[in-house]
């Protein structure tokens, strides 16, 4: 957060603004509108210049800059598209409880110790002021010296918290240099097909031969089942072979993206990678949870990989489910073929 000419009146804020969101594809999606038409509404009304990154990353920055008047009439503005969004998703829903608006600002590291306060007074005086939730990320986003605040609430908590904010922010500037937290593009997707795995880029599948080596690897020993059921049959190889085990913590918030739907994630990268993977039950007071991958050194690799895509919201891992397919007797391919994205 920059200012410039910053000063308070007696009135309130009277300086020229610099406040950066991070937003959601989908969520910068609706401030822009069909043709841009909401984004260029906000400009035109707010009096603010609203800039948003470019690129295909799944999250952008936003860029708000202008007079305090401006800032907060932009916010007030995207806070309550934001809420129109959730109404409209509550139209055919049955969900009762409706979700609160939430945003994220990008703050200089450096700066957050003044917005907590010592012993958490000032974000308490906040919350308990603007009737928002407020939450500072005790992390750095990747490659850069800021941090991640989010706001939820009723549009006018919102925007009485950022007001807040911005007061705090400008008692206390930036302490030294500030490196911006810039958005990554999204990596390709990952398929495993014919035995084979391919990245996609664009309409193509392109070989990727290190992964390929690694599954084909995997898939050498004969994968773990449920208890009760047969283990697959493979002709020739040995199935004593030697296994060890590797644990590895997963965040709460994340742990839910390799679980998947009723199981459908973590299954498909059990089946992938031949590896018998559990997950510990969360712990009380704990943010992380315990997974345990138990193979043979390329089953346990392999594992690893998958559920590092699957911990990174910008990867996707799937199977093919007409190329590759397993039973209870036995893993079998039914052949390469030409893949139509």
């Amino acid at each position: 957060m920059n200012t410039k000419d910053g000063k308070v009146s007696e009135g309130g804020l009277n300086v020229t603004l610099t406040i950066r969101l991070l937003m959601h594809g989908k969520e910068v999606g609706s401030i822009i509108g069909k043709k841009g038409e909401t984004v260029k509404k906000m400009r035109e009304e707010s009096g603010a210049r609203i800039n948003i990154s470019e690129g295909t990353c799944p999250e952008r920055i936003v860029t708000i800059t202008g007079p305090t008047d401006a800032i907060f009439k932009a916010f007030s503005m995207i806070a309550l598209k934001f809420e129109e969004d959730i109404n409209a998703s509550m139209t055919n829903s049955s969900v009762t409880s409706k979700p609160p608006v939430t945003l994220r600002l990008v703050v200089p590291a450096s700066q957050c110790g003044s917005l907590i306060g010592k012993g958490g007074s000032k974000i308490k005086e906040i919350r308990e002021s603007t009737g928002a939730q407020v939450q500072v990320a005790g992390d750095m986003l990747p490659n850069s010296t800021e941090r991640a605040v989010t706001i939820s609430g009723t549009p006018d908590a919102i925007i009485q918290c950022v007001k807040q904010i911005c007061v705090v922010m400008l008692e206390s500037p930036p302490k030294g240099a500030t490196i911006p937290y810039r958005p990554k593009p999204a990596s390709a997707p990952i398929i495993f097909a014919g035995g084979q795995a391919f990245t996609i880029q664009g309409q193509y599948a392109i070989p990727h031969p290190d992964l390929t080596k690694l599954h084909q690897l995997a898939m050498q020993h004969p994968p773990f089942t449920p208890l009760g059921q047969t283990t697959p049959g493979f002709p020739g190889l040995d199935a004593t072979t030697p296994t060890s085990s590797h644990e590895l913590t997963i965040p709460n918030d994340l742990i839910g993206c390799i679980i998947g739907r009723q199981g459908s994630k973590i299954n498909e990268i059990r089946q992938m990678s031949g590896a018998q993977i559990k997950i510990a039950n969360a712990t009380e007071g704990s943010a992380e949870r315990q997974v345990t991958i138990t193979g043979s050194p390329a089953n346990i690799s392999l594992a690893q990989y998958l559920i590092n895509a699957r911990d990174s919201p910008h990867i996707e891992t799937r199977i093919d489910p007409f190329i590759f397919s397993c039973t209870n007797t036995t893993w079998h391919a039914s052949g390469s073929r030409k893949i139509t994205i």
